[in-house]
């Protein structure tokens, strides 16, 4: 059965993870993504490390379902073949440097006036304003900027630290998956196309907001510098690994003193309310590492959970695969690609009871659609070879 995006076109010329994870998520859930390369080179992610039949991890992780057609957008008939494209496409979505999709004359104007009710899509690093617009942007530059890399530290007088995930550009991704679809809905009310815009530096701030700055959150109030509640995270020692273990309610706090075997707790000033344990943090962190570090990881869950205590344990990525909760949840799944071999990935996060998005193909080889995308366009066989021949489109 087709997914829920099925008959929506996207033609993507984004590159790196931002751009690329967000229309595989749209091509995952149906949508025909075209995935329009530079020629000989391709998608910067091809030539990253770790690959099997000469493509990369990263690009098979960020590109499956999508078909590729290889583009000499330096020459003005690649650019006019961008617009030909555009015409039988309901999105396109670029996230080149602010200022050069215009340079280039594949901006949102050039590109409406073949395609009118288009959703145009551009994602930059800082935004399309201000002075750092213009800038070479990446992952770790954003988390400094936005913050986050503070609200990793702990506090403002610690030594700011990233996330060690590249962050910004997945969640910039699920954002403008998002916006794309709403961008779609809004289309099939109005008929109307309209430019989206998203920065990666908008993404993380806004991400932000909804938990780590309720000190800047009241004009006028602000907390400053911000101070940390602790320096103690919520993964704990144990005699043989680590378990996360997390206390928010009264019933919660009881059940773990039942499980510590420590009554006299319950009288203890410093944790008779919830006001009261998250006050004496530091304290009441230090007491349940204290505790944890008497038994394994196997002996706790097994206490911890028979009084409802929330709790896991912390796995590694390896033994992440394994774990009995992930196979549950079906969302790793083996593929075989025709160039890469067996593949273990993901499974689109959302399910779907009526429209169930189906693995169609793996991230293809540069140029792979080329033929097809262009007889599609309305393009002859005439055509096609000439533009091969003078190098405009890859063969």
């Amino acid at each position: 059965m087709p997914g829920p995006l099925d008959g929506f076109r996207i033609l993507d010329l984004t590159a790196v993870v931002s751009g690329p994870y967000a229309t595989m998520i749209l091509a995952d859930q149906g949508a025909d993504v075209i995935k329009v390369e530079p020629q000989a080179r391709g998608d910067f992610t091809r030539s990253a490390g770790n690959r099997s039949g000469g493509l990369s991890a990263s690009f098979l992780n960020n590109n499956r379902n999508k078909r590729s057609i290889s583009i000499d957008l330096k020459t003005q008939d690649g650019v006019e073949l961008v617009k030909r494209l555009a015409m039988g496409c309901d999105v396109m979505v670029q996230n080149f440097r602010p200022g050069v999709v215009e340079r280039m004359g594949i901006g949102e104007d050039a590109i409406r006036g073949h395609a009118p009710s288009i959703i145009y899509v551009s994602i930059s690093g800082f935004g399309e304003t201000g002075p750092y617009a213009g800038k070479p942007v990446y992952d770790p530059l954003v988390q400094a900027l936005s913050g986050l890399a503070s609200v990793q530290g702990g506090s403002d007088d610690e030594r700011p630290r990233l996330v060690r995930t590249i962050l910004p550009d997945k969640l910039t991704g699920i954002t403008v998956g998002q916006a794309i679809t709403a961008a779609l809905l809004a289309r099939t009310r109005t008929g109307e196309g309209q430019h989206v815009r998203l920065s990666m530096l908008d993404a993380i701030v806004a991400f932000l907001w909804s938990s780590d700055m309720g000190g800047q959150t009241f004009v006028g109030k602000e907390v400053s510098p911000q101070k940390a509640a602790s320096f103690i995270d919520l993964i704990y020692e144990t005699a043989d690994g680590h378990i996360s273990v997390s206390i928010m309610t009264d019933a919660q706090w009881q059940a773990l003193t039942r499980v510590f075997g420590r009554p006299e707790l319950l009288d203890d000033e410093r944790f008779k309310t919830a006001e009261l344990r998250d006050f004496n943090i530091d304290a009441r962190l230090n007491l349940i590492q204290e505790e944890l570090l008497k038994a394994g990881n196997d002996e706790w869950i097994t206490r911890l959970e028979a009084e409802g205590v929330p709790c896991a344990p912390v796995l590694t990525r390896a033994a992440m695969i394994t774990h009995p909760q992930i196979a549950a949840t079906g969302i790793l799944v083996e593929t075989e690609h025709p160039v890469a071999g067996p593949l273990r990935q993901t499974r689109g996060a959302a399910r779907f009871s009526g429209t169930v998005p189906e693995y169609r193909a793996g991230a293809p080889e540069l140029g792979a659609h080329t033929d097809e995308i262009l007889v599609e366009a309305g393009l002859s066989e005439g055509e096609i070879a000439d533009l091969q021949a003078r190098g405009i489109v890859g063969g």
